[in-house]
């Protein structure tokens, strides 16, 4: 009989040889400009537009790839091998849009994901607030009804891509009389009267991606963009992280094998006491356990990725929020072990910016901070257990 391998298919591969050749050639070489400038890598983008791997889960209907959570999964990790920063163009486009395939009416799907399709525009994603990150069900961003026109007033925190991205998704309180359950999502234009941004971040790493507060001043809103009903943002909010946790997973894969892929180069050629340190043990038992700890989290976060695919196509996964959380946590965890390694592995000089590691060191922390911290991801997976 034959058997399935427990593998990706063979398109899978060929994507991945097809992102990583792009990686290779387009995006690696801006990486340490990017992270030094503290710049969006404009051109980068259109190298991904060009190749349509920008977006490539945006479904068909919509003018998109319509490719599935594992080939967004590959293609995020290929992107993020070469520079992290880089990485977050597919993955905020999947975040900012999650909302709308899980429960926008067909008016807005059809109005806003064309244009991330074809490169026209980015989505970005409003939860955090400067007093609301973990606790996000404490948020103060108000929107208020008017006629056929919501206003919204508040200041939205760490928002990934801010300035550079068309399109917003935006949580905000209808009801502040029901707690999480008054929490309602929009689509916020940046050309919208009243949006503007806060100063660019300073911070440790993904410096090419800039993070800048969304500030929004009587920002009147037609109540056609809002976001499934009234009350449901909450939990729009929640079931899209389901699935773009598995996007943060594979942003630390790829961070984690381009550290681990530098490192191997490295100790082969580098000699010291007459040979390569490569036939060091106390070296070659780091080189194992880096990637021993990559491939579990690989082999965690593809599995994650082909439940949030069967999710989103209408088949309940009741594991989905454990598997996504325990990818995020698991990758991340081995992206920031993997790549401190490869910095000391490097010896002096990986402590220099000569060389990619320190860099990739830098870029790999933030993968256990942000779309919700370890600590939360430790939280939703013991509640799922303990149910």
């Amino acid at each position: 009989m034959s058997f399935p391998l427990y593998a990706p298919a063979e398109e899978h591969d060929m994507l991945r040889e097809t992102v990583r050749a792009l990686a290779d050639e387009k995006i690696a070489p801006q990486a340490a400009a990017a992270d030094e400038n503290e710049e969006f890598p404009w051109e980068v983008y259109k190298a991904l537009v060009a190749a349509d791997f920008h977006a490539v889960h945006i479904p068909e209907q919509y003018g998109g790839a319509g490719a599935d959570a594992l080939a967004t999964v590959i293609v995020i990790e290929e992107v993020a091998r070469a520079c992290a920063s880089s990485s977050l163009i597919p993955a905020v486009n999947k975040l900012g849009t999650v909302p709308l395939l899980l429960s926008a009416s067909e008016e807005v799907k059809s109005r806003y994901l064309p244009a991330v399709a074809s490169g026209e525009a980015m989505f970005s994603y409003a939860l955090s607030e400067p007093e609301a990150g973990s606790d996000a069900a404490s948020m103060k961003t108000r929107a208020v009804r008017d006629g056929d026109d919501y206003v919204l007033n508040g200041t939205k925190m760490w928002i990934t891509n801010a300035g550079v991205s068309e399109f917003y998704t935006v949580m905000a309180v209808t009801d502040p009389s029901a707690g999480a359950r008054g929490i309602s999502a929009f689509v916020v234009e940046k050309s919208d009267e009243g949006v503007s941004f806060g100063p660019k971040e300073k911070k440790l790493g993904i410096k090419g991606s800039p993070t800048r507060q969304v500030i929004l001043e009587d920002v009147r809103v037609p109540a056609w963009r809002m976001i499934g009903a009234p009350g449901t943002g909450f939990k729009t909010a929640l079931a899209t992280l389901d699935h773009t946790r598995v996007t943060i997973a594979a942003q630390a894969l790829g961070i984690a094998q381009g550290a681990l892929d530098y490192a191997i180069g490295y100790v082969k050629e580098r000699r010291q006491f007459g040979r390569p340190i490569a036939d060091f043990q106390g070296l070659q038992f780091m080189i194992a356990d880096m990637a021993m700890k990559l491939e579990a989290a690989r082999q965690l976060t593809y599995h994650a990725a082909a439940k949030s695919e069967r999710a989103m196509n209408g088949e309940p996964q009741k594991d989905l929020t454990f598997l996504s959380s325990a990818a995020k946590c698991a990758a991340s965890d081995a992206a920031m072990e993997i790549a401190t390694d490869a910095v000391q592995l490097l010896g002096g000089y990986g402590y220099t910016r000569d060389f990619p590691v320190e860099r990739m060191m830098r870029d790999a922390k933030i993968t256990q901070i942000y779309e919700g911290t370890n600590q939360i991801q430790r939280l939703v997976m013991a509640r799922q257990l303990l149910k």
